[in-house]
């Protein structure tokens, strides 16, 4: 696929690194030189300096051949003009902007094809606000992840001395929990991959990714950990778009506190939340701290746009006793660095968005897809279509399905036919119209089938996709 990607800051240069492993051709477009210089030493891709909404540096990028440009520049502007160029001078088949005005995001027609033609808008801030939701209502976790329209949920988890399971086979997790069925789909051990089976056993410090019904997903989750109390109280350092975004978010069920510098912004944010206490000052104040009870806070959020400032308010509310800290880190080797330490959680804002993009991305019918372990796997939610003649994996068992190594199926979600009462809108009929199947080995993989799969190495992806894809004999 040839690809046109507009800005190259962190969501750009991560979604070309993704992007041009996989047998696409990739170029950039940026102002900034150097960053484009960085990009070209480190990846085999091509790089244009400009204006990525200027006609002429679009053209002498290549757009007339683009089979899809993503804008992703700092500028809502810059980011929509160019998709409404790419439309109407070019006639691109797939445009897709960064938006970050909620004013855009609310009026559809400002994007649709009258207005700037944009297929499709992500909000990075709104991604990241969600990202860090799920993880607040499961606060054991390191990442949570929906699938199925949120029937199906997968957790990482670091396995926790005194767990049920830890010590202990995989294969004891259904004596542990028999009306439970769920499937761990794969184990990071000292940052290496482990596929997992029955007699692999649980060790101290494991990362687990556990996959199974969302009605059972808690059940599993004890089995590798103590679980934690639930957050009543949390304080967030840094009033941005993510910072603002999630009090609003949260005010109305936890104690909010919000620290932010800028003693304009702070009056501002004042005005727009309702029941969160919002304070001026530096979050790595430790009078200011100790003086709002950072102590007694079940979860900090360090969410300025200075890295190192989330950093270092992050270790000190950790000191001085928050019971969780959540850092958000741009830089992957200062992610990579902290996490796990002192950090219980550290978060790449452009990792929790790529997975937005590779969903229009990915080839196949593919429904969602989930950035894990810092882009070093993927999950991915495939819908299956054809038949026996023309796709791979229907009419076959899970356990002679040839994925390539490091792959592996987690769970199947079929649609099934509503009761006649849910389909006359009897609100009493409440069964449900999808089944989640734990992918055991004996599970027929079937037409219109959600599968969802999970993959620890993503140089395998296209060979996943290839394997999904309906043949050239289907109508």
């Amino acid at each position: 696929m040839n690809i046109l990607i507009l800005g190259a800051g962190q969501v750009g240069s991560t979604l070309a690194e993704n992007l041009v492993s996989e047998q696409n051709d990739i170029t950039v477009i940026d102002l900034d030189a150097s960053k484009l210089k960085d990009l070209q030493e480190r990846f085999d891709l091509r790089t244009v300096a400009g204006g990525a909404a200027d006609p002429r540096i679009l053209t002498e990028a290549g757009i007339e051949d683009a089979d899809m440009l993503i804008a992703v520049t700092q500028s809502d502007e810059t980011n929509l003009v160019a998709c409404k160029l790419a439309s109407k001078l070019f006639n691109t088949p797939t445009k897709i902007a960064r938006v970050r005005a909620t004013g855009f995001i609310r009026r559809p027609e400002i994007l649709s094809e009258d207005g700037f033609d944009v297929d499709f808008a992500i909000c990075p801030e709104q991604i990241v606000t969600e990202y860090i939701s799920k993880l607040i209502e499961f606060p054991e976790a390191l990442q949570v992840l929906d699938f199925a329209d949120g029937r199906v949920t997968m957790v990482a988890v670091r396995a926790f001395e005194g767990g049920p399971l830890v010590g202990h086979p995989l294969k004891d997790l259904r004596r542990h929990i028999p009306s439970v069925d769920s499937r761990v789909v794969a184990i990071f051990r000292a940052d290496q991959a482990i596929l997992p089976d029955g007699e692999t056993i649980v060790e101290v410090g494991d990362e687990v990714f556990c996959l199974a019904d969302t009605d059972d997903i808690r059940r599993v989750m004890h089995e590798l950990r103590r679980m934690d109390k639930p957050v009543k109280r949390v304080m967030i350092a840094g009033g941005g778009n993510i910072g603002l975004r999630l009090a609003k978010a949260l005010e109305d069920r936890y104690q909010v506190k919000l620290i932010e510098f800028n003693k304009r912004r702070a009056a501002d944010i004042a005005g727009q939340v309702t029941h969160s206490l919002v304070l001026q000052g530096d979050a790595t104040d430790e009078e200011l701290l100790e003086s709002e009870n950072v102590d007694e806070m079940d979860l900090f959020l360090a969410l300025t746009n200075d890295d190192e400032n989330n950093i270092m308010s992050a270790l000190l509310a950790k000191r001085m006793g928050a019971r969780r800290v959540v850092a958000l880190i741009n830089r992957r080797s200062y992610a990579e660095l902290m996490q796990g330490g002192e950090i219980d959680i550290a978060i790449s804002p452009a990792q929790a968005t790529i997975g937005k993009l590779l969903t229009r991305i990915r080839r196949g019918d593919v429904v969602a897809v989930h950035s894990l372990r810092r882009g070093a796997a993927e999950a991915l939610e495939l819908i299956v279509h054809g038949d026996a003649q023309t796709c791979k994996v229907i009419g076959k068992r899970v356990e002679d399905i040839r994925l390539p190594h490091g792959a592996a199926i987690g769970a199947i979600v079929r649609r099934r036919e509503p009761p006649q009462a849910a389909r006359a809108g009897d609100p009493a009929a409440t069964t449900r119209t999808s089944q989640v199947l734990i992918a055991h080995h004996d599970i027929v993989i079937q037409p219109d089938d959600h599968v969802i799969v999970f993959v620890a190495n993503k140089r395998m992806i296209p060979r996943v996709e290839k394997l999904f894809q309906v043949g050239y004999a289907f109508i």
